[in-house]
């Protein structure tokens, strides 16, 4: 079992949330126009943030514009990004497996993946709630090989997203 790392950074929460909301805006799009492709765009773009964050799209368009602008405030919270990071991955891979069942003609398995990370994106946005988060924190507490970091500490007051 890996040493828990302790040490925090702080996470603009706000590139969080925007991240969410172009994830779900954009798949309830991919639904409407029965355009999977734009699904597998939303699964690429997650998957590059994950593996480069700095090459992420949708952050990047908090960081570069709306930041900027000031149209969304930046809400840094001590938190770890990599539970955060894991949670972008594991939606990415679900997309891009949406999209191969839609092309595989699997239509009803392949947008109810897609629903599902909307609902997920929609939960963590709306409701602060990171289900990606939790399971790689139980991973961790499972010991299982990669999860190296441990839950934080919520002060009283906070809530976590």
């Amino acid at each position: 079992m890996s040493t828990p790392k302790s040490t925090l950074r702080l996470v603009d929460h706000s590139a969080l949330r925007t991240n969410q909301a172009f994830i779900a805006g954009l798949s309830v799009l991919a639904f409407v126009l029965d355009f999977p492709s734009l699904a597998l765009f939303v699964a690429a773009v997650m998957l590059l943030g994950t593996f480069a964050p700095s090459l992420s799209l949708f952050k990047g368009f908090y960081t570069n514009f709306l930041r900027p602008a000031r149209l969304v405030q930046p809400d840094m919270k001590e938190d770890n990004p990599e539970p955060h990071l894991f949670a972008q991955g594991f939606g990415g891979v679900v997309l891009a497996v949406a999209f191969v069942l839609l092309a595989a003609g699997a239509s009803v398995i392949g947008w109810a993946l897609v629903w599902l990370v909307v609902a997920l994106a929609l939960l963590n946005l709306l409701a602060g709630v990171c289900v990606g988060c939790m399971m790689y924190y139980q991973f961790h507490r499972l010991g299982v090989p990669g999860f190296t970091r441990a839950p934080i500490k919520i002060k009283s007051g906070e809530r976590g997203s």
